[in-house]
């Protein structure tokens, strides 16, 4: 008999519930990783085991530290299987079985990316990693680990989250295999995916199992997804909308359109679910894939979202809607709680970089409206901005101050995906629970959107006067489209919070690409610039601006390529580290370099297509163009611009973008110019910045 859902539209506070019998055993030091800790903490067994493919240390901003520590303020006995050996089950016994289950997560990063480069190359070490070591973890970490769980402990529920299995929920395209795969949760036959930002679900999961309540009878926790036979149903009032296709009509003088998802008004959307081309549908088809690529994202506002369902085989992958977003007090809860703030004592002197970057950091929001359509941060944390209280930040920075060592009074970053989208919301909530925008500010920034800075200005203003604290830098990237609607705050920004250099990110130059990204032109990063110097002379600084750009996306050309090199040329930015496109799970501009389609526009065999970069190549071509002064690149560089019809670009003059000669030893075996016929080569302008360094 199946189970009748109703999705909450009110969410419960995470600290309402009644804590867990376990509670009485008080707060660990470090949540215990082996069986000598849970001794010493009076345990005979673990209500939950973690189990992670990055090194345990106790801080909001690792994954594993922020919801074991949740966990342990509900009152369950949590314990930490950090970077296990997966080629056995042995070690994931090392805790003992679990009383209740396994949560899985591959880490702060996705396996694939935190292992590979954007060239397929295997990385040289981990940044998560004690010493950075490489190779601590496996490919597909979820879906190993969790495998290995089931051997060690069989009946013990197996749940897998984070961002690994967020970007991985539905059929997907992955880059390193070229191909697409399964949802891992078909591939690691775990019990239950959590999504997202995942307290709510995985608090109320943990009490109802508790309680004795089955895990395979939890059909109704939003930001969740399970397997189910293809005959199950909530109950029979819910509807099935069928997307699985994309059916073409005939239109004017025998041109085709695409036909719309048909949808029944009289039914309840809490009722409603949309069924999405199967895996072996998406897998040999480009056009459906697409064509998911685009229902997924329209369905991602927690206001609004349908469940989705997905045939994998023999089997239907169901999605529930989104999770709600934490609320203020909820967030000041999760990030207030005991952490220790440190790595945890078994790695001894180990230093683990992931940790020296944000020890003394701060994250002050999650969340980004952004809708760029190369980051997965909207697939993972989505739209709506989740920020704490002033006051839970400055006491974080009191904390910092107090007890991290080696804090020398610089408070290295307050930010979140975004430096400047702080308590930033839609100005009405019942517009904001009925859109269905991909991006608040794309193309133009949503006249319902409140941009006001005011509260960020107070915040940094009240950091400052913290004793003790002598700077407080604004290291995460900065949305410049949205900070020139502030004069105020980017005086503030740039008299106090710069460090020298500024990172934005216009990514690119041209609307081609642009458009593709769903990125402002331009205009704003011209119209920020001006702002920024301007404020910057008056502060009596000599502060640079770091732009980021990517080479390679969806969407661009060769010659978008070389005119973004003349950009910089012009400005005299010579960039020294750049970033080609990695397309990641479930990224809209995944979807576009996987099937040449754009799933912003609606998708039918006949919709436009999108200009990708695959061969080896042309990328590195794309990238030469960034890094046009360097000599390496020369012998590519001329020969595109040759190709290109553009050798008038060649030459040893000031309007040339590369020379005609090339140093000994560099680029190719041709032949070098006499040496008394080459200029020495020099920076373009020694007072500009020659730096950039691209965010992981």
């Amino acid at each position: 008999m199946n189970t009748p859902i109703t999705y909450p539209q009110a969410a419960r506070p995470l600290s309402a519930y009644k804590p867990y019998w376990a509670k009485r055993f008080g707060t660990a030091p470090y949540l215990p990783m082996s069986r000598a800790e849970m001794t010493e903490l009076g345990w005979d067994e673990c209500d939950i085991v973690l189990v992670t493919g990055d090194a345990y240390i106790d801080h909001p901003s690792f994954g594993m530290a922020l919801v074991g520590r949740l966990l342990e303020a509900q009152g369950f006995r949590v314990g930490i299987i950090s970077q296990p050996d997966w080629t056995s089950p042995d070690d994931f016994r090392r805790l003992g079985r679990p009383a209740l289950f396994f949560g899985i997560t591959a880490g702060n990063m996705d396996s694939m990316v935190n292992r590979y480069t954007a060239d397929r190359k295997i990385r040289s070490d981990d940044a998560y990693t004690p010493d950075a070591a490489p190779n601590k973890r496996p490919d597909h970490a979820v879906t190993v680990y969790a495998q290995r769980a089931r051997e060690a402990f069989a009946g013990v529920p197996v749940i897998i989250g984070g961002i690994e299995a967020s970007l991985r929920r539905i059929a997907h395209y992955d880059y390193w295999s070229d191909t697409v795969r399964r949802s891992v949760l078909a591939d690691s036959k775990a019990d239950l995916l959590l999504f997202g930002n995942a307290e709510r679900a995985l608090v109320e999961l943990a009490h109802r199992l508790a309680r004795g309540e089955m895990i395979s009878a939890m059909r109704d926790l939003r930001g969740s997804a399970f397997m189910a036979s293809t005959d199950w149903k909530p109950d029979e009032s819910w509807a099935e909308l069928d997307s699985s296709t994309v059916q073409e009509a005939k239109v004017g003088a025998g041109g085709t359109a695409s036909i719309p998802i048909q949808f029944h008004p009289r039914r309840a959307r809490s009722q409603t679910v949309i069924r999405l081309p199967s895996y072996e549908a998406v897998k040999s088809d480009p056009v459906l894939y697409a064509h998911t690529s685009r229902i997924f994202h329209l369905e991602s506002n927690p206001g609004n979202a349908r469940a989705l369902v997905q045939r994998h085989g023999k089997r239907d992958l169901w999605l529930n809607p989104p999770p709600l977003p934490l609320s203020t007090p909820e967030m000041d809860y999760v990030f207030g709680l005991p952490y220790a703030r440190a790595p945890h004592p078994a790695y001894g002197d180990a230093k683990i970089p992931a940790w020296e970057m944000i020890r003394f950091s701060i994250n002050i929001m999650r969340g980004c409206f952004g809708g760029c359509t190369f980051c997965s941060i909207t697939e993972h944390e989505g739209r709506i901005i989740q920020s704490r209280s002033e006051a839970s930040i400055l006491r974080e920075i009191e904390e910092i101050r107090d007890k991290t060592p080696g804090f020398t009074g610089v408070v290295s970053d307050l930010g979140g995906p975004t430096a400047n989208m702080y308590r930033m919301a839609c100005q009405d909530t019942r517009i904001e629970a009925a859109c269905r925008r991909l991006s608040c500010v794309y193309p133009d920034i949503c006249p319902n959107l409140d941009t006001s800075h005011a509260p960020l200005i107070s915040l940094y203003r009240n950091a400052r006067k913290i004793p003790g604290v002598k700077k407080v830098l604004i290291s995460s990237g900065l949305r410049y489209d949205l900070a020139v609607r502030s004069p105020e705050y980017v005086k503030e920004l740039v008299s106090h919070h710069v460090g020298g250099y500024l990172k934005i990110a216009p990514e690119h130059t041209e609307a081609g690409p642009l458009s593709k990204m769903m990125k402002p032109g331009m205009g704003a990063y011209d119209k920020f610039k001006r702002m920024f110097d301007a404020a910057s002379q008056s502060a009596g600084k000599e502060q640079y601006l770091i732009p980021y750009f990517i080479a390679a996306h969806p969407g661009t050309t060769d010659t978008d390529m070389l005119e973004l090199a003349l950009w910089l040329k012009r400005n005299n930015f010579r960039l020294d580290q750049v970033q080609t496109f990695l397309p990641t799970p479930l990224a809209i501009a995944t979807g576009m370099w996987h099937t040449g389609k754009n799933p912003l526009k609606r998708v039918s065999a006949s919709s436009e297509d999108v200009a990708v970069v695959r061969g080896g190549r042309q990328r590195k071509l794309h990238k030469a163009f960034l890094r046009y002064h360097d000599p390496k690149n020369w012998p590519l560089l001329r020969e595109a611009l040759n190709a290109m019809g553009r050798a008038d670009l060649i030459g040893n003059g000031k309007k040339h973008l590369i020379p005609a000669w090339q140093p000994d030893g560099t680029g190719s075996a041709r032949k070098s110019a006499p040496a008394g016929r080459r200029p020495t080569v020099t920076r373009a302008n020694p007072a500009k910045p020659t730096r950039n360094t691209r965010r992981p």
